[in-house]
């Protein structure tokens, strides 16, 4: 199979999976999630009286304002936890929007994906471009380490935007931990995409808004990887980027930000058009009005 359709059968198999095997679920009047099949009979079988069946979905009975729907649903979480339902708690909250962008309540990362409730992350494409007018890209090489996806492939930098944070403090945050990027160098950088990325997972459904951003960078310019996360920053030719999303090498979201970044750049010339094809199903315009479902 020629490189460009193995990289096109790839973005296929990671953007497109079948909706059916998930319910719709409602919190506070909102469709906000989804849920598999092992989580609707657990939610329906141990916290029947938050939970219940309709024809539209999976309905959840919490209500109030933001601190106490927050509070409502953190005392569940931590119960699925105790239970062993959760793995990967992490101590950190993630935000849940209404459709109208509006802050619905904040949980525990580690439910997200079980609840199929949309996350956002900040990612950073670190470009070079060569004398010859050759552009490079650097690739960081996770820790082997890490607990989820331990030496995968990612981009100059990828992180979660946690409750109560901003787009640019995120991105300055983990442009600082991941990569050793200044501050100065981010505070005014315009995003450049922004892709929604869903997928079935053990856990439930991923589904997180991916902001992205271009950073060129000198060609002596270095990165240096501040909080042990990163086991090292590479600097790749266009062509070896290419191949590591053959090589599915890459952590899945990381690859839809490098294949987007690629596709902007023109990278395969006359068939540009036919990666773009696919990517404007996940691809939505800068500045969009991000939500839940």
């Amino acid at each position: 199979m020629p490189q460009l359709d193995r990289v096109l059968d790839y973005l296929s198999r990671i953007t497109q999976f079948d909706r059916t095997a998930f319910t719709p679920l409602t919190i506070a009047g909102e469709r906000v999630g989804c849920v598999n099949a092992l989580w609707k009979e657990r939610l329906l079988g141990s916290e029947a009286t938050l939970f219940s069946d309709s024809p539209n979905g999976l309905i959840c009975q919490a209500g109030g304002d933001y601190a106490a729907l927050s509070s409502t649903l953190d005392a569940e979480a931590r119960r699925w936890h105790e239970a062993g339902w959760l793995n990967g708690w992490r101590n950190e909250n993630f935000t849940a929007f209404r459709p109208d962008g509006a802050q619905l309540f904040e949980l525990e990362r580690a439910a997200f994906r079980p609840l199929g409730l949309t996350s956002r992350a900040v990612h950073l494409n670190g470009l070079v471009r060569d004398a010859d007018g050759s552009v490079r890209m650097w690739v960081a090489r996770r820790s082997p380490h890490k607990a989820v996806d331990p030496n995968r492939m990612d981009n100059l930098m990828g992180g979660g935007i946690a409750a109560g944070e901003s787009i640019e403090v995120a991105l300055e945050r983990e442009g600082w931990e991941e990569a050793g990027i200044p501050a100065d160098k981010l505070e005014l950088l315009q995003q450049t995409a922004l892709l929604l990325a869903e997928r079935p997972v053990q856990r439930g459904l991923h589904r997180e808004w991916l902001y992205a951003f271009d950073l060129w960078l000198n060609p002596g310019e270095i990165p240096c990887n501040q909080d042990g996360e990163v086991a090292e920053h590479t600097l790749m030719t266009l062509a070896e980027v290419e191949q590591l999303l053959v090589d599915e090498r890459f952590m899945i979201d990381a690859a839809l930000v490098a294949s987007d970044c690629l596709a902007r750049l023109g990278y395969w010339g006359a068939d540009n058009a036919r990666v773009e094809a696919v990517l404007a199903a996940i691809r939505h315009p800068v500045g969009t009005t991000v939500h839940g479902r």
